[in-house]
């Protein structure tokens, strides 16, 4: 079987794109009581106009809202299933030893004396309202593109796992409320399964899961800390595994619905990372049994490691290598990149015993990340962030000339 094209396209970006000081500083009043929701919806849809036709001039087919009408990369999707509670909201507080204290997004928060500034956990059992949190901003961009791209449109989705790992074993739920994980994920996976199904219904046919938690289990550190820790009733390869599973559960769907996965390693405040460690330990299992068409992989540092889990790569897969940093202004030289994409393919050839040429078509280029996962966005400008968009696409012309 080929793999499935367009999407992915030659020339990616991962969705989120920095936002106008006005509208973070807007959001931020609305959240204070300072402002009104109504006034930050005009805010949102000019500037999420502005970002779609920044996407368009530099030759993105793939286009997001940039994720303007939201704070933080993953939404409020689990925010509002039924079942689900932002416990920190609560007065008087909730019990902070539910952390998994060396999950590396929990372990850059504490070392800042501080806690996830969301802690949502069920507090009773899941189940999809009905209404759709993603649905406005696809039925937005509907407004901003002709019908024919429609298709095209790509929109982020909340890793099904995001309220699950960064809390101990058996702690993403309260008490009573679920008697195991299989339980727990039986209802999310049925809550993601309807969300997919009206944004299918809506017309898209694209979408990308932001999912820092599988790249975590790259990290010595953090597979060190799972391993010390005394409440896990299963090994870390074992919860990956199940993890897979999980998410198979949640993203069943029709064959022209193209999915793909985004393995982040962080990206906070200061463009500052969470996690290092290559994908090795990972690859083969994640390439086969996690049912997604694409990849989204970071590539651009060391930290990633280097291209030979690659070599795991099915013919029925693709990969967007992320050789373009998006936390820092420097801009890469293009040839060298080039070079890292040939340097990609060669493993995929290796490995597959194919010609560098077709392993080309299982692969595209994008940066390593987005722009602004948090509200603020990362160490770098306006111009600078167009300026490597401007790059991904010259790097794709380049090797895929006629294709990007």
């Amino acid at each position: 079987m080929s793999s499935p094209r367009n999407p992915p396209f030659r020339a990616e970006h991962i969705g989120s794109l920095l936002r106008p000081k006005e509208l973070v500083e807007k959001r931020y009043a609305v959240a204070a009581g300072k402002a009104s929701k109504d006034e930050l919806k005009p805010l949102e849809e000019a500037s999420i106009k502005s970002i779609v036709e920044l996407q368009q001039k530099c030759g993105f087919h793939a286009v997001t809202n940039g994720e303007h009408s939201r704070h933080q990369f993953w939404g409020t999707f689990f925010e509002t299933l039924n079942g689900m509670e932002e416990i920190h909201l609560r007065e008087g507080g909730y019990d902070q030893s539910i952390f998994r204290a060396y999950a590396p997004d929990v372990k850059s928060f504490m070392h800042e004396k501080t806690i996830p500034n969301q802690v949502t956990l069920a507090t009773g059992k899941i189940k999809h309202t009905g209404t759709s949190s993603f649905l406005p901003e696809f039925e937005y961009l509907k407004t901003l593109v002709p019908k024919s791209e429609w298709k095209n449109i790509k929109l982020t989705l909340t890793s099904p796992s995001w309220y699950h790992f960064r809390y101990g074993p058996n702690k993403a739920y309260l008490p009573g409320v679920y008697n195991s994980d299989a339980e727990y994920f039986a209802d999310v996976a049925a809550a993601y399964q309807k969300e997919l199904s009206i944004l299918y219904d809506a017309g898209l046919r694209n979408g990308q899961i932001d999912d820092p938690n599988l790249a975590y289990f790259c990290s010595d550190e953090m597979l060190k800390g799972w391993k010390a820790d005394k409440e896990n009733f299963q090994t870390a390869d074992e919860q990956f595994a199940a993890y897979l599973n999980f998410y198979n559960d949640c993203i069943k769907r029709p064959s022209d619905f193209h999915m793909g996965i985004h393995l982040c390693r962080g990206n906070y405040v200061g463009s500052r990372h969470f996690s290092e460690g290559a994908y090795d330990r990972i690859a083969a299992k994640m390439f086969n049994d996690l049912d997604v068409s694409t990849y989204y992989l970071e590539y651009d540092t060391p930290r990633a490691g280097g291209f030979e889990p690659l070599k795991s790569l099915p013919k029925s897969k693709n990969v967007v290598l992320g050789v373009v940093t998006s936390k820092f202004p420097k801009l890469e030289d293009q040839q060298e990149m080039v070079e890292r994409v040939y340097k990609a393919a060669d493993f995929v050839s290796e490995g597959q015993g194919i010609s560098r040429e077709e392993a080309l078509k299982q692969l595209s280029v994008s940066p390593q990340c987005g722009f602004a996962s948090h509200a603020e966005g990362n160490e770098l400008g306006d111009k600078d962030m167009e300026k490597k968009l401007q790059l991904v696409r010259a790097i794709a012309e380049e090797v895929w000339p006629g294709e990007a």
